[in-house]
């Protein structure tokens, strides 16, 4: 059973083959994450930064790339409907972890961003029980989009802009004198999405869930 609600795409023939050329994309931005993420976490300089948003930006890219494939050829497979979003988690989770662990994010952001993920996932495990898949908003396409663009704006560090000059906190960079790379206000504007896209989740889930289990008492009966 598919949670039907507002945001759900028009429905596609779903095929089971494995061999896509959207597939082999998603493959390869799988396989471009620890690259990614050894490159930035070991960037003594500049160039390796840059080798490092070089990676994470075909990555990122790539994924509208692979979905419009699919889309377009009809060659839309439960794998790619499956891995594609968990290379987006991966890229988002890497993304994230990385930048923190080179000083860029206070811890604050990858413990929420990361906690949002985790309560996510356990949602889809408590409806996979009720055979029960929720299909993917368009606020969280929208959140993936613009915390994918944060964070490569801040591994490249570019371009730089001013501050706002509200608040002189280090857990708040860009709201004070200092500047910071654009991406940062994408990153807090991603923030926003995500925790509303958690909320959507939740209010599509709670109400699946009641489909599911009334259907499944009417059934009985």
């Amino acid at each position: 059973m598919v949670a039907q609600n507002e945001d759900r795409p028009q429905e596609q023939e779903v095929h089971h083959t494995v061999y896509s050329v959207a597939n082999l994309i998603t493959v390869l931005r799988l396989v471009l994450v620890p690259f990614f993420f050894t490159a930035l976490v070991d960037a003594p300089s500049e160039r390796g930064r840059l080798v490092a948003f070089a990676i994470y930006a075909v990555a990122a890219s790539t994924d509208w790339i692979d979905g419009q494939i699919a889309r377009r050829t009809n060659t839309v497979t439960q794998f790619g409907k499956i891995v594609d979003p968990l290379v987006d988690r991966l890229l988002l989770a890497s993304g994230v972890v990385g930048l923190y662990l080179i000083d860029v994010l206070p811890l604050w952001i990858p413990v929420l961003l990361l906690g949002r993920d985790m309560y996510l996932l356990y949602g889809a495990y408590v409806l996979e029980r009720h055979n029960v898949i929720l299909p993917v908003t368009r606020a969280g396409k929208w959140t993936t989009a613009v915390l994918l663009a944060g964070f490569s704006s801040l591994i490249a560090g570019w371009p730089m802009v001013g501050g706002l000059g509200l608040v002189d906190t280090g857990w708040l960079p860009g709201l004070g004198e200092a500047q910071v790379p654009l991406g940062m206000f994408f990153v807090y504007v991603g923030i926003v999405l995500s925790v509303s896209a958690a909320l959507q989740y939740t209010r599509i889930a709670i109400r699946a869930r009641k489909t599911a289990l009334e259907s499944r008492e009417g059934g009985v009966a």
